[in-house]
């Protein structure tokens, strides 16, 4: 009976240890913005390799007591390479890229990461995609992509760098999308400690032939002591811990839920730039936030059934 009132305790909170971890995804881009100066693998490089220099020492008796199978090496390794490397890279160049495109852009580009995720969620995990899910699903799209652009109106002026700049938005969200459901995966096998540090450090070793691949090896030897400080805040905020919380949720919270929640991502990061740098939300911004929230905690009761 305990095990049963546990299980229904955490099912019924798993959407909010998604939720927390999503406000703390929205701080991150606050944290970066003083390391736009370095490459963006560098940026991937560091803020992987100093989270699992924390973790090690924490996880090392779990890691090494566990056996690892073919299908949890693939689903490690996707993992690492779409949602460590790719998706982060790829998010990070996009945000580099603002002379071309607005951070909106971004934003709403990675609200479009719910349509990957749930259609890998049906393919590899065979969650059933509802009528209800959809409508609701729908409901919280349309609404984000009405709070990222005021009156719906989508500025392109900038042409081929716009297009560029939004692939790699496009990139992530696909990426990140994915990989949920991935994670889901490998959650049913390992605990949320062993697959958060199995992420971290295969992210590390790819992000380092990365490095070594496709970039000037000397950049890793540029970083400053405060970027390091930098990188060690993200570390336990919004890339270890967030990660941590977010797997503990995704234990308990179907892939198709799970991605609809973590737009909790995109607007608290509108609102912050709002609140920090002067960019006030419009009337009909604060509208589409609420109208998202409630869509996103119906799609959270779904969850319940």
């Amino acid at each position: 009976m305990q095990n049963i009132l546990s299980l229904k305790f955490a099912k019924l909170h798993g959407p909010t240890f998604i939720i927390v971890a999503a406000i703390l995804w929205a701080l991150d881009g606050v944290l970066r913005r003083s390391l736009f100066s370095l490459q963006p693998l560098t940026i991937v490089f560091y803020e992987h390799l100093i989270g699992s220099l924390i973790l090690l020492p924490l996880v090392w008796r779990s890691v090494t007591s566990i056996k690892l199978t073919k299908q949890s090496i693939l689903l490690i390794c996707g993992i690492a390479l779409l949602s460590g490397l790719l998706g982060t890279l790829w998010f990070t160049t996009a945000l580099t890229k603002i002379n071309f495109i607005p951070f909106s852009v971004v934003f709403l580009l990675q609200k479009l990461q719910p349509l990957f995720a749930a259609t890998t969620a049906a393919i590899f995990l065979k969650e059933k995609i509802s009528g209800r899910y959809l409508a609701w699903a729908g409901v919280a799209l349309a609404a984000g992509y009405f709070v990222t652009f005021p009156g719906g109106v989508v500025n392109t002026a900038t042409g081929a760098a716009t297009t560029i700049a939004a692939l790699y938005a496009l990139g992530a969200a696909a990426a990140w999308g994915s990989s949920t459901t991935f994670s889901k995966m490998l959650l049913n096998t390992y605990s949320t400690q062993v697959s958060t540090a199995l992420r971290f450090f295969t992210t590390t070793a790819f992000a380092f032939v990365a490095v070594v691949l496709f970039q000037d090896v000397s950049q890793l030897f540029v970083v400053s002591g405060s970027q390091l400080l930098r990188f060690t805040t993200i570390a336990l905020s919004t890339g270890m811990i967030a990660l941590y919380l977010y797997y503990k949720g995704l234990q308990f919270t179907e892939a198709r839920v799970s991605t609809i929640l973590e737009l909790t991502f995109p607007v608290l990061a509108v609102a912050i730039d709002a609140f920090v740098y002067k960019s006030m939300l419009t009337p009909g911004q604060i509208i589409a936030a609420v109208i998202l929230f409630y869509a996103m905690s119906r799609t959270a009761k779904l969850n319940r059934a």
